[in-house]
C-alpha cells in the first residue's frame, strides 16, 4: 500500500449528498477515496493498492474491498475500468486480464461488497466527465474533447457535460498509422523526440479528430500534462487546447460523480 494510504476518514460524513466514494482501477494501481462533489476534491488522502497480477476479475475485487473498507463506506461506488463498459458488462481488456470480457463487472464488485450499488465506466470517460464539470473545461460549453496521452492515447466526449461513452480516438487511423502508435507520450520516451517533433505528431492526431467532430476545446492529460507549458504552444491545430488540472484524482473524481448521479444524462 503507498504512502498515500491513510484515509481521513472524518474530513467528511460518507453517504452525505456532498460527499462521493470512487475507485480508479490501473494497469498498475488501484486508487480510491472521498469527493467532495460540490468542489471535486478528494477529502483526505487517497488509497493506493498495486494491482494484483494476474488482474482477474476476482483478485481486484479483493484490492477494492480492502480500499472500500478503510473508507468505512457505506453508499454508492463508482469504479473505472480500462475497458469498453456497456451496462456495467465489460467489452474489452487493456491492462487487465483477459477473463474481464463478456462480465458483469457492477454485478460482480456489488457481491464482493456485501450488495453495495456499485456503477462501472471506462476510466478515460470518468476523467473526463470529472475534467469538464471541475478541470480543465469547467468554464467550457459545448463539445469537450479529453485525451489522456499515456502508453497509449485514451478519449472522452462531452457535449455540454453529456457523455458519449467509450470512443476509442487512439485507435483512429492517422495517415495509415494508429493515432496512439504516433502521439502517445510512450512513442516520444520510445524514440526520444522533441517536444517540437512530437507535437507535430499530436497536432496531426487533433486535426483528423477536429475534422470528425469539430469540438470547443481539447482538454490533453496524461503525466505529460505536467510540462504542458513546454509544448501546448507549439501544437499547429486549430481547436483551443488546455492541460487537465486534476491529474491523477480525475478517475475517482469522475467515478464518484456517476455513482452520486451528478451524470444523470449520460448517454447509454
Amino acid at each position: 500500500m503507498s504512502s498515500e494510504s491513510t484515509p481521513d476518514v472524518g474530513s467528511g460524513p460518507p453517504g452525505s449528498q456532498d460527499v462521493g466514494f470512487g475507485i480508479d482501477v490501473g494497469g498498475t494501481g488501484i486508487k480510491g477515496g472521498l469527493v467532495d462533489l460540490r468542489t471535486g476534491a478528494l477529502i483526505g488522502n487517497r488509497v493506493k493498492i498495486a494491482t494484483p497480477t494476474p488482474a482477474t476479475p476476482d483478485a481486484v475485487a479483493g484490492t477494492v474491498r480492502q480500499i472500500v473498507d478503510k473508507f468505512q463506506w457505506q453508499g454508492a461506488i463508482g469504479i473505472t475500468l480500462p475497458a469498453v463498459v456497456r451496462g456495467g458488462i465489460v467489452q474489452t481488456a487493456a491492462n487487465i486480464d483477459k477473463s474481464w470480457i463478456g462480465l458483469d463487472a457492477a454485478a460482480m464488485f456489488s457481491a464482493a461488497l456485501d450488495g453495495l450499488p456499485v456503477h462501472v465506466l471506462n476510466d478515460a470517460d470518468a476523467a473526463g466527465l470529472a475534467e469538464d464539470r471541475f478541470g480543465g473545461g469547467r468554464e467550457q460549453t459545448g463539445v469537450v474533447v479529453l485525451l489522456t496521452l499515456g502508453t497509449g492515447i485514451g478519449s472522452a466526449v462531452l457535449n455540454d457535460g453529456v457523455l458519449l461513452p467509450n470512443t476509442e480516438f487512439g485507435h483512429l487511423e492517422v495517415d495509415g498509422k494508429e493515432a496512439e502508435h504516433r502521439a502517445a507520450a510512450s512513442v516520444r520516451a520510445a524514440k526520444d523526440m522533441s517536444w517540437h517533433h512530437w507535437t507535430k505528431e499530436v497536432s496531426r492526431v487533433l486535426k483528423v479528430i477536429e475534422n470528425l467532430i469539430s469540438p470547443d476545446l481539447i482538454i490533453v492529460g496524461g503525466g505529460i500534462s505536467r510540462e504542458g507549458a513546454k509544448w501546448i504552444p507549439l501544437l499547429t491545430n486549430r481547436t483551443p487546447v488546455t492541460a487537465a488540472t486534476l491529474h491523477n484524482s480525475a478517475g475517482i473524481v469522475g467515478a464518484a460523480m456517476l455513482a452520486a448521479g451528478l451524470t444523470a444524462a449520460v448517454a447509454p
